[in-house]
């Protein structure tokens, strides 16, 4: 899924989203606060982590204008504010968890995966269809009581997938969630990612196949269904 990284610390900037990376999270990373309404505004985020010291401002005020706009991508500020009284202004403000600077980074990875599982989102741990279930914790596929490693990309692909159960996932949206704002992926890295995964898929009797819509994108459909015709 793809976060954004709201932090003018260069240094801080930099391994935080090098760590989520490794988590199979695209991470993009602004600095103010007008960069970071400008991403918001032009590409969807699975959700946001908040620095509020920023050079322009103070961070709340892109949660105030998020959600005044009706805006309710789930924000985790991260800052070296640490008082009760920091916490409390942040939350009535309308952000989703608040974890005080310094910060152990196996706790920020599991606030990110509880914010995307809580209901107002995305529902549940688990992701099914057919005989296979996604364990959006451990990034594993489950089928048939056994359990299987997957790969960060083809991870973040069969998620969004499961998530758009039953509707066409354009190849421009699964890109976005593979590639951050600055990154760079070879024209045929998406294809390559379907591939190996829909051939895992396979070789695993998960009961799910990944069909292509010739100048669309791919939706993914329990082989044990007989409706419509894709490649």
């Amino acid at each position: 899924m793809r976060l954004l990284l709201i932090e003018d610390n260069e240094r801080l900037s930099e391994l935080i989203a090098a760590g989520l990376a490794k988590e199979g999270f695209a991470v993009d990373t602004v600095t103010t606060v007008a960069d970071a309404l400008g991403a918001v505004a032009a590409v969807y985020f699975a959700a946001a982590i908040l620095d509020l010291g920023l050079p322009d401002g103070d961070g709340l005020a892109i949660v105030q204008r998020l959600r005044d706009r009706g805006n309710a991508t789930p924000i985790l500020v991260l800052t070296a504010r640490s008082t009760v009284g920091d916490r409390v202004k942040a939350l009535h403000r309308g952000a989703d968890d608040y974890l005080p600077k310094p910060f152990a980074f196996e706790e920020l990875v599991a606030r990110i995966r509880a914010l995307l599982r809580r209901p107002a989102n995305y529902l549940g741990a688990g992701l099914s269809l057919g005989r296979l279930t996604f364990d959006t914790g451990a990034r594993e596929i489950v089928v048939g009581g056994a359990h299987y490693a997957i790969t960060p990309r083809e991870a973040a692909i069969l998620e969004l997938l499961l998530r758009r159960g039953n509707h066409v996932v354009p190849k421009k949206t699964l890109e976005d969630h593979l590639y951050g704002l600055s990154a760079d992926g070879s024209a045929n890295a998406v294809e390559v990612s379907v591939h190996r995964l829909r051939r895992q898929l396979a070789g695993i009797e998960a009961g799910v196949k990944i069909h292509t819509v010739r100048g669309v994108g791919y939706i993914l459909k329990d082989t044990d269904r007989k409706d419509g015709a894709c490649g």
